[in-house]
């Protein structure tokens, strides 16, 4: 696969997309030739989310991902370097580790014994004169490409010519440094959350903007009229700040209330909700009391797995500890309300009735993200499928 990138030069404002005005076609969220050529143009080149370098401070201790039927391990090494590999024996394919975290100086094989070390290199081979082609050297652990933004560890399977986190986040880095991320903990285990939608669905929701006065009667009473969208062509920005109007909900009315002064925190980020979507399935919901990331791993043309974590600084103070129970009530609701709604999307997109719907000027982020679409696979601009076999071609 070559370089991506280059399909966004000629691609780079609504004025120069004939197809500005419209939606992503519906076929595009149920084909199974379509999904195919998506996993390996779009996800596989992207950087995903694994962990904070906190989940893996000490040698050995590493953290898994499986999307995209690899499963990768990042884990930090005797000289203190985080690395990422597929979780693959070079010898038959044995899967090395299970489950999503844990802790070995070496990596040992449970099929065969081949052993490798944290730095990757293949170390030990049973009978190893009985296999008289074997370079150790050669057959070390298939790296994975990390990254790593202000203390969080991201992996990416292939180059495409995509940009990194830290250039998709320049334009934010000023607002964001107060939070210290890098100083950040988790605060909960990892949650999956299978959810029977299209990954873009997901996406396309988190970005959204028209629904939240409609569909999201919590979020309008703390925020009233504060919400408002922009987009920074590979990275989504949302917010909205808390009203002093106290809610009529109890756990609304608890947060506004109880919210405790941040020290850290300029005055304008004490009481507001920031939200961004990086391209193409992440987001950080960052407030004042905590932070979430969230991304959409796609497993199939119509599911898809919503993996999250919660981090926060140390703070032993009791309010605070009751207000991050009191934004998981308010958030619980507003993640069933979403669910609702995209699970219902993803069954009309499935209607032969349905080819792509009219988009609104003030859409701005599901503009942004159709564009980029339809720059890497020109036949996303296509209202109705093509004939089967098109990706051949």
């Amino acid at each position: 696969m070559g370089d991506l990138s280059g399909a966004f030069r000629h691609i780079s404002s609504d004025e120069i997309d004939p197809d500005a005005d419209w939606s992503l076609p519906g076929w595009l969220y149920t084909d199974p030739e379509y999904f195919s050529v998506e996993m390996e143009r779009v996800i596989r080149p992207s950087w995903q989310i694994v962990c904070h370098e906190s989940d893996i401070a000490d040698a050995g201790e590493y953290r898994t991902l499986d999307y995209l039927n690899e499963s990768v391990i990042a884990i930090r090494g005797d000289d203190g370097v985080i690395r990422a590999f597929t979780n693959v024996c070079r010898h038959r394919a044995m899967r090395l580790v299970e489950g999503p975290a844990g802790c070995a100086r070496k990596l040992v094989c449970p099929y065969h014994a081949w052993t490798f070390e944290p730095d990757g290199r293949l170390s030990g081979v049973p009978m190893k004169s009985d296999y008289p082609a074997l370079k150790l050297e050669d057959n070390g652990l298939v790296p994975v490409a990390v990254e790593i933004w202000r203390g969080f560890v991201f992996v990416r399977l292939v180059d495409a010519g995509f940009p990194s986190v830290a250039e998709m986040m320049a334009p934010f880095e000023e607002e964001v440094e107060p939070y210290r991320f890098e100083d950040m903990r988790r605060i909960g285990d990892v949650r999956l959350r299978e959810r029977q939608v299209n990954w873009k669905n997901v996406g396309d929701n988190y970005s959204d903007n028209l629904h939240i006065p409609v569909a999201h009667d919590g979020l309008t009473r703390i925020f009233g009229k504060s919400y408002e969208i922009s987009d920074h062509g590979w990275v989504d920005r949302m917010k909205g700040d808390l009203v002093e109007k106290p809610s009529a909900n109890f756990w609304e009315r608890f947060y506004q209330t109880h919210l405790p002064e941040v020290p850290h925190l300029p005055q304008h980020s004490q009481r507001r909700w920031l939200y961004y979507k990086l391209w193409p399935n992440m987001a950080f919901d960052i407030y004042a009391d905590q932070i979430d990331f969230m991304q959409w791993l796609p497993l199939t043309p119509t599911t898809s797995l919503l993996r999250e974590m919660c981090f926060a600084l140390p703070d032993e103070r009791r309010e605070m500890k009751l207000v991050r129970y009191a934004n998981w009530r308010i958030n619980r609701v507003v993640n069933a309300e979403d669910t609702w709604l995209i699970e219902r999307i993803q069954q009309g997109m499935a209607s032969n009735s349905y080819g792509a719907g009219p988009i609104g000027k003030s859409e701005v982020c599901l503009r942004s993200f159709a564009r980029k679409i339809r720059a890497i696979t020109p036949e996303a601009r296509l209202h109705k499928a093509p004939p089967a076999g098109w990706s051949k071609k």
